[in-house]
């Protein structure tokens, strides 16, 4: 009798076990398929958005090679990804380039369509023009944009500080992700627009935006 109950025990705490791990495999491939499907719908409606535009405007033509960037390197990703979060890091460089798209079509005076999601990004946006000189060169940025700032930023971190979404007299942002001299530059770009504008917060600059 008791090497019956034994068994007994024994058999039904080996059900129990061999369905919670097909109940945990099964989440774990559910969330693998979700987070794949994700990453492919938004890295396909950016390769859609980029096969309709084009534009002789300057700056609109500058945001639509970096949104074609993105979607290049979206691809890559999603190529390469095996786990969610590598899913997710697709995801976010599509929806980076979708938000290049957006700002080309502001710029080309279209309708931007529909909000984007954060993107993991909450820096804030520019709400003003301004003018800064360092070591004897003028940079302009702004929330519009014109001939002063031809290159689009979508908003995220650079070197771990917030820098916020707007438009650019040049791409500082990639020299200061590059080592040396180029790196010092564009940090030193970043401190002489936004530093004396207010404590950093999580959403931006103070009273910046």
């Amino acid at each position: 009798m008791a090497l019956l109950v034994l068994a007994l025990v024994f058999g039904v705490g080996a059900a129990l076990l061999f369905s919670g791990r097909r109940t945990t495999s099964g989440q774990r491939h559910n969330a693998l398929s979700d987070a794949r499907a994700e990453a492919q719908r938004w890295y396909e409606r950016l390769g859609g958005q980029l096969v309709n535009l084009s534009s002789d405007d300057p700056a609109a033509r500058q945001a639509l090679v970096d949104a074609a960037e993105r979607h290049q390197a979206a691809g890559g990703q999603l190529a390469r990804a095996e786990t969610p979060l590598q899913f997710d890091m697709a995801r976010e460089t599509a929806l980076e380039g979708l938000a290049y798209v957006r700002a080309a079509r502001l710029a080309m005076g279209l309708d931007p369509g529909p909000e984007l999601p954060a993107a993991g990004r909450n820096t804030g946006t520019l709400s003003d023009d301004r003018q800064v000189i360092v070591q004897g060169q003028t940079y302009w940025a702004g929330p519009r944009a014109s001939s002063q700032t031809p290159y689009y930023y979508p908003g995220g971190y650079v070197g771990g500080r917030p820098v916020p979404a707007g438009w650019y007299s040049t791409p500082w942002w990639k020299t200061a992700l590059a080592a040396g001299a180029g790196a010092l530059g564009g940090m030193m770009i970043f401190d002489a627009l936004f530093d004396h504008h207010g404590p950093h917060g999580p959403g931006g600059f103070g009273d910046f935006f």
